[in-house]
């Protein structure tokens, strides 16, 4: 191991309960050992994916949030004794390794539930919602501290929780607690004064407009978390240690408002000087540890950071704030090794909170251990498995259901939750296979079958392998995409995969090999559009092709963004012309990403023309028309075409000819990476 990582791998306490290291696995969504969507019982899936992560030596373990009721028909956690009994073998099974688990328990997503079209209208129709009760309870799935739009679809409102409501959320935290004291359980994560969830809304003003003892002063609006730890110490003694999931401070300036890094605004939810009392608070009244980052819903990409926020972009408010208490905190989000490591010498935090990284890759501590971060495959902060909760004008959550009731699943490992569908399996018969294009997919294909024991074989058109992908990993933002090739590269280089450059496959008869993959990708869709040869395609400036001062950009999808995104930071002065009605509006992208897009350009105050249709392109811009048919030119010195691209396979599939990545069909990284696994399965 570096000498600069030693600070990880030094014991410490939360409470009288010792960690052998400062590595924290934090929750995720779909990785609750009771389960996700389904009525709680004790999740095999999960339980394996959290041994697993514990074997291969993180020291703290936080399963994904098990809801105190459940979402589908609303049982109670604490209810069903036969879950915590599996629950205890489990947990002398996780000991052995060394590792130690809390129990991450939510009181409720409130405003933040994510719900779908379906769910507005049981909210919307009250006959509808009351046949539905028994199943999805949608005044109380919703229910928050007041009546507040919710995130997703801001005509729905929640409903206010009952003094009652309240008081049997506190006993029922103490009762589950208890349970799993006696089945072993290191301790509690009480979630949540963080991320806009249920409790956090209790506590920030713009949330709660509360008149009774819940609202008003801030010991009011920090009561009910205050409550739910003194009953928790009440019921299992004040050794058993609750954590405490905290966002130190909102970053929001209003409903589905963030505030993007570098902005000055008006804090409506937690301030830091709030915060400062807040986190004093909290400890006095029984937490013994915070785990912290920042944001709410309407601030999604502090608390769940894609590609574009910047590395450990918590840490600096995580520093600050453990100044105001005596009790361990943790710092999550996109944190780094180097980094996280100083800190904790520096005793400025106590611990390192990851997350996505345990998707990616299970044996990421061990290899970092053994000095081989080479073969640590990076997370890309993509979403594009683990958070596809998806919203954009005239959708509320447009998510496939598959992704809401699977969740933290990996774009880049489909083996993550999903072991009983994805797995290596030695083949019987060994085959030779002649893979085509040395793209992700092609690459990821061709590992597969080598583990397999198959004899793959890679014919690449270029110099280099990587594809598409290595345009799409050349923003100045995407360092972990490029560190993504590098391991594909390495991993084929390591299992001697024959690869032959510069070789293009125009012939499928010109081959030898019994079973062909085709990887080709995909070309750019090219509508009958005057003067469309005046404009460069996307690819085109990712490969490098100079663009002036002002830049027009047709299409305002992901990638259309991202580009606009990367023009700003050069200082230039993109234009987006998007013929939808709203930026990135597609499914399976993330809100935290989307969200990020859309502020941060409004921020630096890029024009967009929503609705509005490309008619021409001409040597001094673009004319196009609006949604009431008016046109209009828009000049700039060059125009930059991002309109989606068409499957370009070399031939068709049959029973020995499989097609994948964009060949086989237009998707992202997820769909190439798992189409990936689907062919080579089942050679």
């Amino acid at each position: 191991m570096k000498q600069e990582y030693e600070p990880l791998f030094t014991p410490w306490k939360i409470g009288n309960v010792e960690l052998k290291n400062r590595i924290v696995m934090t929750s995720m969504g779909g990785t609750s050992i009771f389960g996700w969507m389904e009525p709680n019982h004790f999740d095999k899936e999960a339980a394996n994916f959290l041994l697993e992560r514990a074997r291969n030596n993180a020291g703290l373990i936080l399963p994904g949030i098990a809801p105190i009721r459940d979402t589908l028909g609303g049982k109670w956690l604490y209810s069903g004794k036969k879950k915590f009994s599996k629950l205890k073998t489990f947990m002398e099974e996780l000991h052995s390794t060394g590792a130690k688990m809390f129990v991450q328990i939510t009181a409720g997503m409130g405003r933040s539930m994510a719900i779908n079209d379906l769910m507005v209208k049981m909210i919307k129709h009250p006959v509808l919602g009351f046949i539905c009760k028994p199943l999805f309870n949608m005044d109380y799935l919703c229910a928050s501290a007041s009546a507040t739009p919710n995130r997703w679809e801001d005509s729905c409102y929640s409903k206010p929780l009952t003094i009652k409501q309240i008081q049997q959320i506190v006993d029922a935290f103490a009762k589950t607690a208890k349970l799993c004291q006696e089945a072993g359980v290191d301790g509690i994560e009480v979630h949540a004064v963080h991320e806009g969830y249920l409790l956090d809304q209790f506590t920030m003003k713009y949330t709660n407009q509360r008149t009774d003892e819940y609202g008003g002063s801030m010991e009011n609006r920090y009561r009910f978390p205050a409550d739910i730890v003194k009953a928790i110490k009440k019921e299992c003694g004040k050794d058993f240690p609750v954590s405490l999931r905290y966002s130190v401070v909102s970053k929001t300036k209003g409903f589905q408002q963030g505030a993007v890094p570098g902005e000055e605004y008006v804090e409506v939810g937690r301030d830091m000087k709030e915060s400062e009392w807040a986190a004093k608070y909290l400890q006095d009244a029984g937490y013994d540890m915070l785990n912290c980052d920042n944001g709410t819903y309407d601030a999604w990409y502090w608390a769940h950071p894609p590609v574009y926020m910047p590395e450990n972009c918590n840490l600096e408010y995580v520093q600050h704030i453990k100044k105001f208490v005596d009790i361990p905190v943790v710092c999550a989000g996109k944190m780094t090794p180097s980094v996280a490591s100083k800190a904790i010498e520096d005793k400025t935090i106590d611990g390192m909170g990851v997350a996505r990284q345990f998707l990616v890759d299970p044996q990421w501590v061990t290899k970092l251990m053994e000095d081989r971060e080479e073969d640590i495959k990076p997370c890309i902060n993509c979403h594009n498995g683990c958070f596809t909760m998806c919203h954009y004008d005239g959708a509320s959550n447009d998510q496939d259901l598959a992704d809401a009731i699977h969740m933290a699943r990996c774009a880049l490992n489909p083996e993550t939750m999903q072991t009983t569908r994805y797995k290596v399996e030695k083949t019987s018969h060994s085959k030779d296979v002649a893979i085509i294009g040395g793209g992700i997919g092609g690459m990821e294909a061709a590992i597969l079958l080598s583990d397999r024991g198959h004899r793959p074989v890679i014919y690449e058109k270029t110099d280099k392998l990587g594809g598409i992908y290595i345009k799409a990993a050349s923003f100045s933002f995407k360092e972990r995409d490029r560190q993504l090739i590098g391991w594909y590269r390495k991993n084929i280089s390591d299992r001697n995969i024959p690869v032959k450059f510069n070789t293009e496959i125009r012939n499928l008869s010109d081959l030898k090999e019994e079973e062909i993959i085709i990887a080709t990708g995909s070309a750019a869709n090219r509508p009958h559009i005057k003067g469309l040869e005046m404009a460069m395609e996307a690819t085109e400036f990712l490969s490098g092709k100079p663009v002036g001062e002002n830049v027009i950009i047709v299409g305002g999808g992901l990638t259309g963004c991202e580009i606009a995104y990367e023009l700003v930071l050069q200082g230039k002065k993109p234009v987006i012309v998007e013929m939808k009605n709203d930026l990135v509006p597609v499914r399976g992208v993330c809100l935290a990403n989307s969200s990020f897009l859309r502020e941060m350009l409004a921020f630096k105050k890029v024009p967009v023309h929503l609705n509005t249709t490309l008619i021409e392109i001409n040597k001094d811009g673009v004319i196009v028309k609006d949604k009431e048919g008016k046109q209009f030119a828009i000049n700039g010195d060059n125009v930059i075409t991002s309109m989606g691209y068409h499957s370009a396979p070399l031939a068709k599939k049959d029973r020995h000819v499989h097609l994948v990545g964009d060949a086989n069909k237009i998707g992202n990284l997820r769909s190439v990476i798992w189409r990936a696994w689907d062919v080579g399965m089942k050679i």
